[in-house]
């Protein structure tokens, strides 16, 4: 007697991948009073939103606690209503049954709770979470958008090391195009902008910040240096994920759901390590060249010498960076017509008497 066969399973590949995924950082690494917990399932799930990838029912099932308690949730813990509002909308847009999205986002409406925010870039993305579910902020700030615009224009902030004002230019991006959506209008300042933020994090060898800056220079309609790309690419392919009970989850986790973020945004496979249902860490391991010290400090030596044109600074710097320094900045040279520009505000060569 012949024995049947399973049946095959309707579970793709991906799917199983994504509902690993999902569960070590519903499950696994830490607690959902955590505001840890919150922070990176946040991300997670908005990188899958935007992205329009759908894990599957299965997947969402690690999050069914949290979804139904979250009304619960935001009333004792208001503090935290962004990520609340993050989570559960991204879940219902990715396919969990279900309308708490609407009813949490009227409750943080009625209370006011963008007014608890001092920064505009907080206020910028209560403003973008309510009107996924068609609401808006009591008392709409009308010159917020002009105010975000004015700080994204000045390109000269982002020709020095600033990664707080880098990452809020990135997210400016997000959240005005919609994540990709929409064509935010930015103009040619803030273009520069990005690419001066892109070229100081390629010096830095940063993958976080620079997947932030190309998906946000495709958000904005700008093509992203095919250097800058090539490089995310084979980063990417560096990471190592370990499993086990005891691992510590102080790793490169955010940098690795970025870096595969880009991918995903560009067509190519994201996600493709082999990852278990359990507690999962993430790790670039690989050392990289870093410039940045070394420049910063031939620059400073040099006091009233200092000259903001790089075709006369470039023999100097050749003298006193270390050759895998160098290689670095020639390649960040190569890689945006903007150079030239960027180095003359990373220079800041004024004259003596600019202060007084």
């Amino acid at each position: 007697m012949s024995s049947l066969s399973p049946p095959p399973s309707r579970i793709t590949p991906q799917e199983a991948r994504l509902g690993a995924l999902l569960s070590c950082f519903a499950e696994h690494r830490r607690h959902g009073d955590d505001v840890f917990w919150l922070k990176e399932n946040a991300e997670i799930l908005n990188i899958l939103e935007c992205t329009g990838t759908r894990p599957g029912d299965a997947a969402l099932e690690a999050y069914t606690e949290f979804y139904q308690s979250v009304e619960k949730r935001l009333r004792f813990f208001p503090q935290y209503y962004r990520f609340f509002l993050s989570i559960t909308l991204d879940l219902e847009d990715l396919g969990m049954a279900g309308n708490h999205g609407e009813r949490i986002v009227h409750w943080a409406q009625a209370r006011d709770l963008p007014r608890a925010e001092l920064s505009d870039l907080q206020r910028m993305e209560a403003q973008r979470l309510m009107a996924r579910r068609d609401m808006a902020p009591k008392g709409e700030d009308a010159t917020l958008e002009d105010r975000a615009r004015y700080f994204m224009g000045r390109s000269d902030t982002f020709a020095l090391p600033n990664k707080k004002a880098a990452y809020e230019l990135t997210h400016l991006v997000f959240y005005l195009s919609e994540y990709g959506r929409c064509d935010p209008q930015l103009d040619a300042d803030a273009k520069r902008s990005l690419h001066f933020a892109g070229i100081l994090a390629f010096i830095e060898q940063n993958a976080d910040l620079l997947s932030e800056i190309c998906i946000a220079m495709h958000y904005a309609g700008d093509v992203p240096p095919v250097l800058w790309t090539d490089w995310l690419k084979r980063e990417t392919a560096l990471f190592t994920v370990t499993d086990g009970p005891s691992v510590s989850v102080q790793d490169d986790y955010h940098e690795f759901l970025v870096c595969n973020w880009h991918q995903a945004l560009v067509g190519d496979t994201a996600f493709a390590k082999g990852f278990v249902y359990d507690r999962m860490r993430f790790d670039h391991n690989v050392s990289r060249a870093t410039p940045m010290h070394e420049m910063s400090e031939a620059m400073f030596s040099l006091d009233d010498a200092r000259s903001g044109d790089w075709i006369s600074m470039r023999l100097y710097m050749e003298d006193r960076l270390s050759p895998e320094a160098m290689r670095v900045l020639e390649q960040a040279e190569t890689s945006s017509n903007h150079f030239h520009d960027f180095f003359h505000g990373f220079a800041r060569a004024e004259t003596p008497n600019a202060l007084h």
